[in-house]
């Protein structure tokens, strides 16, 4: 376990089981949260989404819900060293929220989801690795359903997943009355296929999706000016 810094004084302890990668970081910053957002983290791990936005000075609210108590009592020593009274952690099935987080009243739900239907691929003999990447304990479909009862209309919903999985994605979202309305492609650079995909929708918003510019990783071997703006405030000697 160590002490991860993340910039403006803010931190977060990780684990072996429990780290971040760009894609988190990315969606934080797509998510384009406001202050008076009352916002849930649907499996938030270390709590890295919330955590990011906190640090930005966003967010009326936080909730970073997850079902593994080892991921819970990481974000809650967090949550205790920087004494971050709009933070709570749940340690909670997301199937099971009612009474535990109130429905109906949030602005902004996050997700940064396992990538891989239950089954599909070889699967990690590491229990905490094979539930953070296949959907052995959740669903897409499980994310999208209790993502609807946590918004209140026109609330939206930000999450990131894989570009081979964005058609049933928009489905999902469209069937719960969660109109996408943003997407976003994230190449490594020019040339090549995209290997993320950022995805807005409102609750009960009308149809019409806007189609944001590509975002490259890397330009001419390095990070692209973009990537560095994101992770300015992370540290600087992450950047290649």
């Amino acid at each position: 376990m160590k002490f991860e810094p993340l910039g403006n004084g803010f931190g977060l302890w990780v684990s072996e089981n429990h780290i971040f990668g760009t894609d988190a970081i990315l969606l934080s910053n797509f998510a384009n949260a406001k202050k008076s957002d009352k916002m849930v983290d649907l499996g938030t791990g270390c709590g890295i989404i919330p955590l990011l936005m906190l640090r930005d000075g966003n967010l009326a609210s936080a909730v970073g819900v997850d079902i593994s108590d080892e991921a819970a009592a990481l974000a809650q020593k967090t949550k205790d060293r920087l004494n971050l009274e709009k933070f709570t952690v749940i340690n909670s099935d997301l199937k099971d929220l009612k009474g535990k987080v109130p429905f109906g009243c949030h602005t902004l739900i996050t997700c940064n989801p396992p990538y891989k239907a239950n089954g599909a691929g070889l699967q990690n003999p590491n229990e905490r690795h094979k539930v953070a990447r296949h959907e052995v304990e959740c669903s897409l479909e499980d994310i999208i359903k209790v993502s609807a009862k946590l918004l209140q209309t026109s609330g939206r919903l930000c999450m990131c997943h894989r570009p081979e999985r964005l058609c049933e994605l928009l489905k999902l979202m469209s069937d719960n009355k969660i109109e996408p309305k943003r997407l976003r492609l994230v190449c490594q650079r020019k040339g090549e296929e995209p290997w993320l995909i950022l995805v807005e929708g409102k609750r009960c918003a009308k149809a019409g999706m806007r189609i944001d510019p590509v975002l490259y990783v890397e330009e001419n071997g390095k990070f692209s000016d973009e990537m560095v703006e994101i992770y300015g405030k992370y540290k600087e000697d992450y950047l290649p």
